[in-house]
């Protein structure tokens, strides 16, 4: 089993309304290190849900990967903001389903990450808080999994 963290604005699509939906497309996504990353992902991965761009920033809660990357249909999608001229020739886009597991009952705030990784080399090498990094999809290890895990839900 691999592990993941993906990002959302919550105003566009948070962990709530993944919950109600349960099980949903994560498209969009146009950044082609993260689309490699999606295509890497299987069923049964589990991944943290990020909410960015909003008030309170962190993870979220759980999802697990519901399905093998396919074709972006937003992408060959005219009405889409997320249209790309390019992929009429060729859909170069990936999109996956993702299924709800858990909402936190408090946001892990990127700040609080940011501190933790101060003392707990799991978190060293955590993308998340290397400047400059602004990716929607990326790998965590399963040390990073676990040392996260363990910070949102206390024992």
């Amino acid at each position: 089993m691999s592990y993941w963290l993906l990002k959302s604005e919550p105003d566009e699509f948070s962990i709530q309304d993944l919950r109600l939906k349960k099980t949903e497309r994560w498209d969009g996504v146009r950044n082609y290190q993260a689309r490699n990353f999606i295509e890497q992902m299987q069923p049964g991965d589990l991944a943290f849900f990020y909410h960015s761009s909003c008030k309170t920033i962190g993870i979220a809660g759980v999802m697990s990967i519901a399905s093998h990357a396919y074709p972006d249909p937003l992408a060959v999608d005219k009405s889409s903001p997320y249209f790309d001229e390019q992929s009429l020739q060729k859909n170069r886009w990936l999109a996956i389903d993702m299924q709800y597991k858990t909402t936190f009952k408090h946001v892990l705030k990127l700040a609080n990450i940011k501190a933790l990784a101060l003392n707990d080399e799991r978190l060293l090498d955590l993308k998340l808080i290397q400047k400059g990094n602004r990716l929607s999809v990326m790998p965590i290890s399963n040390e990073q999994w676990q040392c996260l895990m363990e910070a949102c839900v206390p024992n």
